[in-house]
């Protein structure tokens, strides 16, 4: 009896070590950090073997099958597999071969049933979840960054498990298919073609890939090995002049990383698919990057600048094989690490490819306008932020990652010198390759390489947000420079301090007189400067080097477009530009010299920023009175410049977009209207289809007398099947009736209507735009309260994009009205996502207190 007793009692024990419950601060909605760390040391060794088998018709479901094979270190917990999709997909599950009752909660799949430690293995039935999976009429991609893989198919959905894939899919049979490892079979059976690939490179789960349906294709070596595209772009004079520059773009990328790194290529091939709509300009799974088409498929009429933000795009995308795949943050708080090195890659990747360029104004006008974007409002981020459930990962994404770390990049690659910054990086890669690393492991091998403090100066630029505002104090004696004291201030009012470099240019009539500083404290005196005579101007970050708001004075206007040096007048128009949204500066004053610098400015990427300030300034902070005032003048100077034969086609192209952003008065719109039917011709202005789609747009904006016909011509001339399904789509948007408008925009309130992120915030640019506000204000609270289920449905970017294109654009007291009701009522929105509005609002904000 005491034996069996003793018996009893073990198998009890034994049941519950193998049975265990489920822990409730680890069972949580989304991914928390908590699961997370406690997953990362409970398994290992993971391989997914993947079944989806795609019927044609797209309501159909996807049935799907997945053999998980791991290895189990820790059994005081459930295995808990992230899926979050519907219960009812799941068909059956199999542990170590025994049947498991479905136990589904809270997104996640809890196994405790016939676990063991060591190897095991898991086989689930089930039909694919669909809210990442991007299914067309004859196409699908899966767009699975940061937490959405386990929208699609149970797994451990978090950046440092990474696992291998066996991927089968069936497809009907004029599909292709991609994903990221080669093809190992390919077999027709009945009316489906079967493709198998071989097990892939261990990548993180946002990094899987699958992108299937009718696609052209063509396969190149260009140096490295064969890469593949496939494409759904019919134009044919886009398809000859952008394939050989795709593959040559991503070989020139491929070369440059090599040996920068001292790293050879990390995975077993590289492909790439062109999709249309596709959310953003590109994404880069392992082996397979997606694109959006539009993205990288130009023709002869793309400006040097769309030509150079296209090659910048692959570059960027191409870098993250190395930057991001190879190597992989820990978690998703650093995510920015990511994004910083492809950026700050794709910058260097360029140079070669357009060595007529120069490439520090490069610099300034892809990273300032955008860094100052966000920093300078009051949903500004740090850098690196904090992130306790992965859920919310997606509103880390913005331009402080995208344009400010670039920024702090480049001061600490200045700070320590650039030999020793490379060297760093190639120490990173080499040791973490394949696996995961957190910032600090890399400032742990960079500080070994610098004097420097990093530890400190990583503490200030990528744990703190917000800029610097710069002011001087400068005191002449007898016509010299007695005193020049420069003072920095966070714009926030907190007692932060930005170290950096930069140079101030003392303008003279007949010279300029430029003088490196390098401030680290509240005050610096620029001693270079004592003697030097007073100067006419003095033009500060003329090198375009530091970062905040700096000095500019009202007599300094007149300077500025006669400045020599490209990019100390770029940076000078932007500064102007961000000082009027500080208040230092009229509205009126400074558009007066935007517009000057659209009609006088030779150089073509000074003169596309000086065309979207311009733009942004006009519609944001110009009221109806002033843009009444001077929209004739400023259409008609506009319109001579176009009509004149001297004037560089990519700078006539700039011009004509800003034109085209304006021209709703009578007489514009029948130059507009003849511009669209091609019975007015502007002297060597390149206009191809999209472009004719967009005026025919713009005119429907506007209510031309004709909008509905040439609506219906425009969309009669397109023959791509996925530009017509655009076109039509953005029809109600269009409409004249507000009632249609209304009824449009209400049915986004179903989120299978807002499959299409992109040609939905065109659809809401074109709803809520300016002219319209009066009606469509009633639309702002819908807009408002859709924001969480966005964030929830959406991908990344959507969130904020939805604000922009809808409560960004108005200028109200009624909007900010709105908006204040929101958040009252509101009270725990999720940080990041207040951040987001407080970003996209700013402008309405700001034009209320200006």
């Amino acid at each position: 009896m005491k034996n069996h007793i003793m018996f009893s009692l073990f198998a009890a024990i034994f049941v519950i070590a193998c049975n265990p419950k489920p822990r409730t601060d680890l069972l949580q909605n989304g991914i928390p950090l908590k699961m997370a760390e406690y997953r990362k040391e409970q398994v290992s060794n993971v391989i997914y073997a993947l079944t989806f088998d795609i019927p044609e018709e797209r309501q159909k479901p996807i049935p799907s099958k997945m053999k998980l094979d791991l290895s189990i270190h820790d059994l005081s917990h459930p295995l808990y597999l992230d899926f979050n999709a519907d219960s009812t997909l799941l068909k059956s599950i199999k542990v170590n071969g025994q049947n498991q009752t479905i136990n589904h909660q809270k997104q996640h799949i809890i196994i405790s049933e016939n676990l063991k430690k060591g190897p095991n293995t898991i086989d689930i039935e089930f039909n694919a979840g669909e809210m990442s999976l991007n299914r067309n009429q004859d196409y699908l991609y899966t767009l699975l960054v940061p937490d959405r893989a386990s929208t699609l198919f149970p797994c451990f959905d978090q950046p440092n498990i990474k696992a291998r894939y066996m991927l089968n899919v069936a497809v009907p049979k004029q599909w292709s298919v991609l994903s990221a490892s080669s093809l190992k079979e390919k077999k027709e059976v009945g009316d489906k073609h079967y493709f198998s690939f071989v097990e892939s490179d261990p990548m993180s789960t946002y990094l899987f890939s699958l992108v299937a349906g009718k696609f052209e294709s063509v396969t190149e070596n260009p140096g490295a090995f064969d890469m593949t595209l496939l494409y759904r772009e019919t134009d044919s004079s886009k398809i000859e002049f952008s394939i050989p520059r795709i593959f040559d773009l991503h070989q020139r990328s491929i070369d440059f990383l090599k040996d920068y790194t001292q790293y050879d290529f990390p995975f077993q091939k590289l492909d790439f698919a062109a999709i249309p709509g596709f959310q953003y300009g590109g994404m880069e799974h392992v082996g397979a990057i997606q694109y959006r088409q539009s993205a990288i498929f130009l023709d002869e009429s793309s400006t040097e600048r769309r030509r150079m933000g296209s090659a910048k795009l692959i570059a960027h995308e191409a870098s993250h094989m190395w930057f991001g795949d190879l190597v992989t943050m820990d978690w998703f708080n650093d995510v920015w690490m990511k994004e910083v090195f492809a950026n700050f890659m794709a910058d260097k990747i360029i140079n070669p490819a357009f060595p007529e360029i120069n490439h520090n104004l490069q610099f300034l006008i892809s990273h300032y306008r955008n860094a100052y974007g966000e920093d300078r409002t009051k949903g500004t981020n740090s850098i690196r932020q904090d992130l306790a459930n992965l859920k919310n990962a997606g509103s880390l994404y913005g331009s402080i990652i995208y344009n400010k770390a670039p920024i702090m990049m480049r001061q600490l690659e200045a700070t320590i010198g650039e030999k020793a910054f490379r060297d760093g990086v190639r120490e990173y890669i080499s040791t973490h390759a394949y696996g995961n690393a957190t910032w600090n492991d890399l400032v742990d091998i960079l500080d070994k390489k610098t004097v420097q403090d990093l530890k400190q100066w990583s503490n200030v630029w990528v744990n703190q947000s917000g800029r610097p505002v710069i002011t001087d104090k400068i005191e002449y004696v007898d016509g010299k420079i007695a005193r020049f004291v420069i003072t920095q201030n966070a714009e926030d009012g907190s007692d932060r301090l930005w170290p950096q470099s930069f140079e101030v240019s003392l303008v003279y009539p007949d010279s300029t007189r430029t003088i490196p500083v390098s401030i680290s404290k509240k005050n610096t005196s620029v001693d270079l400067a004592i003697g030097l005579s007073k100067p006419n101007a003095i033009i500060y970050n003329s090198n375009a080097f530091g970062y905040g708001v700096f000095p500019v004075n009202t007599s300094d206007l007149d300077i500025i477009p006669n400045l020599e040096e490209e990019v100390a007048r770029a940076y000078a128009y932007l500064n102007t530009y961000e000082n009027t949204l500080t208040g230092n500066l009229s509205a009126e004053q400074t558009f007066a010299l935007l517009i000057a610098g659209v009609l006088n400015e030779e150089n073509e990427f000074v003169h596309g920023m000086l065309t979207g300030l311009a733009n942004n300034l006009y519609w944001s902070f110009l009221n109806d009175q002033q843009r009444a005032e001077h929209n004739n003048l400023i259409e008609n100077r506009l319109w001579v410049k176009l009509l004149q034969t001297d004037v560089n086609p990519n700078l006539k192209k700039n011009i004509f977009d800003l034109w085209q952003g304006i021209a709703y008065s009578e007489k514009a719109k029948e130059k507009l209207y003849g511009v669209w039917n091609k019975t007015v011709q502007i002297p060597d202005l390149m206009l191809n289809q999209d472009d004719f789609s967009e005026m025919a747009m713009s005119l429907a904006l506007y209510e031309h007398s004709l909008a509905e016909i040439v609506l219906e011509t425009a969309k009669a001339q397109l023959n791509n099947p996925d530009k017509i399904e655009r076109f039509e789509f953005l029809r109600p948007a269009l409409s004249s009736d507000v009632a249609v408008r209304d009824a449009f925009f209400e049915s986004f309130k179903d989120a299978k209507n807002r499959e299409k992120e992109s040609w939905i915030t065109t659809a809401c640019r074109f709803i809520h735009h300016p002219l319209r506000q009066k009606t469509a204000i009633e639309q702002v609270p819908l807009a408002l309260e859709l924001l969480q289920e966005i964030q929830q449905t959406g991908d990344i970017f959507f969130p904020k994009r939805w604000l922009v294109a809808t409560v960004g654009q108005y200028q109200s007291k009624e909007a900010v009205q709105h908006v204040e009701s929101y958040l009252r009522n509101h009270p725990d929105l999720e940080p990041s996502l207040k951040g987001k509005l407080l970003q996209a609002t700013d402008n309405l904000y700001r034009f209320n207190r200006l």
